[in-house]
Parts: C-alpha cells; sequence; structure tokens
C-alpha cells in the first residue's frame, strides 16, 4: 500500500472579521479574486453593510481571519 502526500489546495477565499464599536463582530468573505488591500477592507464591509450582508453600527476595525 503506497501513501503519497499531497499539498492542500490554496484557499478559494478570506475570511474577514468585522468589530463593532459596541462589541459584536461579524464576518464577511471575498472570493481569491475579489482580494483588496488592508485599507480598502472597511470601505467593503460598508458597502455589505448597505447591501444588508452585514449587521448596521459602527464598524471599528477589519481584519483578516483566514
Amino acid at each position: 500500500m503506497s501513501m503519497s502526500f499531497r499539498k492542500a489546495a490554496p484557499s478559494r477565499s478570506s475570511m474577514y472579521l468585522v468589530t463593532y464599536d459596541d462589541g459584536r463582530t461579524a464576518y464577511f468573505w471575498l472570493d481569491a479574486q475579489a482580494r483588496v488591500d488592508d485599507l480598502r477592507l472597511v470601505t467593503v464591509a460598508r458597502e455589505r453593510q448597505a447591501a444588508g450582508a452585514l449587521p448596521d453600527g459602527e464598524i471599528r476595525s477589519v481584519r483578516a481571519v483566514r
């Protein structure tokens, strides 16, 4: 019986943690093609808020989780 090692495929999406001023948290995902720099993450989170994909509230920070 032979065993072979296969490297895991790279993640096709990235997960981000949104922290609100009142302590709540939320998550959102971006496809690999839509990855953005750290400066634009808050803008993307606010766009998702406007679309109803994230809860309302003042966003304190957004950071990559995975």
